[in-house]
């Protein structure tokens, strides 16, 4: 069986996608700019122990798969596969056609793949190890990704023609906004990565505020940012884990994509923590990607092992639901998922305007990871595979009052 017809069997017949084959082997529309190139017959190796998704990125990190054209508009005519990996009946067919080569070929995952301590799921420990994997890369290449803003979330665009930075201040500020900041407040931000909505509000609206991470690469860049600007007095950034943060009581909390690393056993904890955390009328601005509808699928198994190891995406009813149960009165929310969409072009062009210092910096591999996950998710968001939402909640007094006007969020 012929290099291409083998791939042709995974990505699907009728994808308008050229496949080139080490053995010189083609298939596909001549006339298609787009073409999965077939390197060595490790990458069928990797595609008979994983099929679909799994196995063609770790071929892809790998490079013993290239990508001629865009990625973004490959992953596009691929969305089926991206979507949804063969069934059980095709994967043992598909795996009898190349035992052989596997026997020959095989190879361990690559070096970039995470693998999970043993321990129990969404201990401290092991949500350390998980945060570093993907964190405490390099913080010079998270610069070149990010932008100055040095904001690892979702943005949100004032227009389709601003900036990532415009958009970027633009998402701290309605975060403000829907907390009511106001000079002297004291400000929780948990899971703060490198401290934007700490500076912002710090900066912007006078507020005390405190930003815990369990990045330390993340916690000693946002600290270091923090003196540079002279916000010392306001702003501070610790390396902790936000189960042991500060139990005073805060005026507002916000949660900017933490959420998605917590795990559903354990959101009514996270969620209660994060209320005796509030003074009575403090708010509440949980901000994370989510699945788009009950029941959740599981999270692709490329960004599952690659990007967020142990990371679990709900659906927004259950957040709001566990928010509730909690102790907190729910008082608005929004989807913001073609906001992520244009935050991971953004960052993809990022990339690649600075793909050699990249690649020097943190190795191929990593960078391919980078460059296939955004595109990748940015393909989500559009379809509505995933979604990001804000929820806005409320610690009531113990008469019911919640400090909000009739209308609007102050």
């Amino acid at each position: 069986m012929q290099v291409a017809e083998i791939i042709s069997s995974v990505v699907g017949a009728d994808v308008p996608v050229r496949v080139i084959g080490y053995d010189g082997s083609k298939a596909g529309p001549d006339s298609s700019e787009l073409a999965l190139r077939i390197n060595s017959p490790r990458a069928l190796a990797r595609l008979a122990t994983a099929p679909g998704t799994l196995g063609l990125a770790r071929a892809y990190v790998s490079g013993e798969i290239e990508v001629e054209g865009d990625l973004y508009e490959l992953l596009a005519a691929m969305a089926e596969l991206t979507l949804d990996d063969l069934g059980r009946a095709e994967r043992l067919r598909l795996a009898r056609r190349m035992l052989p080569i596997w026997l020959r070929h095989r190879q361990p995952p690559p070096p970039q793949e995470y693998r999970p301590p043993r321990g129990r799921l969404h201990s401290k420990l092991r949500d350390s190890r998980a945060i570093s994997h993907h964190y405490d890369v390099s913080n010079r290449f998270y610069e070149w990704v990010l932008g100055p803003s040095m904001t690892y979330t979702c943005a949100c665009y004032p227009s389709a023609s601003a900036t990532l930075e415009e958009a970027q201040a633009a998402k701290y500020e309605l975060v403000a906004q829907k907390l009511a900041l106001e000079p002297g407040m004291r400000l929780l931000d948990v899971g703060c990565g490198w401290g934007g909505m700490v500076m912002h509000a710090a900066a912007e609206h006078g507020v005390k505020a405190l930003g815990v991470t369990l990045s330390r690469n993340q916690a000693e860049w946002a600290q270091a940012e923090i003196e540079r600007r002279g916000l010392g007095g306001l702003a501070e950034v610790r390396h902790c884990d936000y189960r042991d943060a500060p139990e005073s009581q805060f005026d507002a909390i916000s949660s900017i994509g933490l959420t998605e690393h917590i795990g559903r056993a354990n959101l009514r904890d996270y969620f209660a923590s994060l209320h005796t955390r509030l003074r009575p009328e403090g708010r509440l601005l949980n901000h994370c990607i989510t699945q788009p509808r009950t029941p959740v699928k599981r999270l692709d198994p490329f960004i599952a092992r690659y990007v967020f190891p142990d990371g679990q995406l709900e659906a927004v009813g259950l957040i709001i639901s566990e928010m509730n149960d909690a102790g907190f009165e729910v008082r608005h929310e929004e989807n913001l998922r073609e906001h992520y969409a244009l935050t991971l072009h953004a960052w993809g062009r990022n990339l690649e305007e600075h793909w050699d210092e990249a690649v020097a910096e943190v190795g191929v591999g990593r960078a391919r990871v980078w460059r296939l996950y955004m595109a990748a998710c940015a393909l989500g968001f559009e379809r509505d595979n995933i979604q990001l939402h804000q929820v806005l909640g409320v610690r009531l007094t113990g008469h019911g009052g919640s400090g909000f006007p009739l209308r609007g969020w102050r």
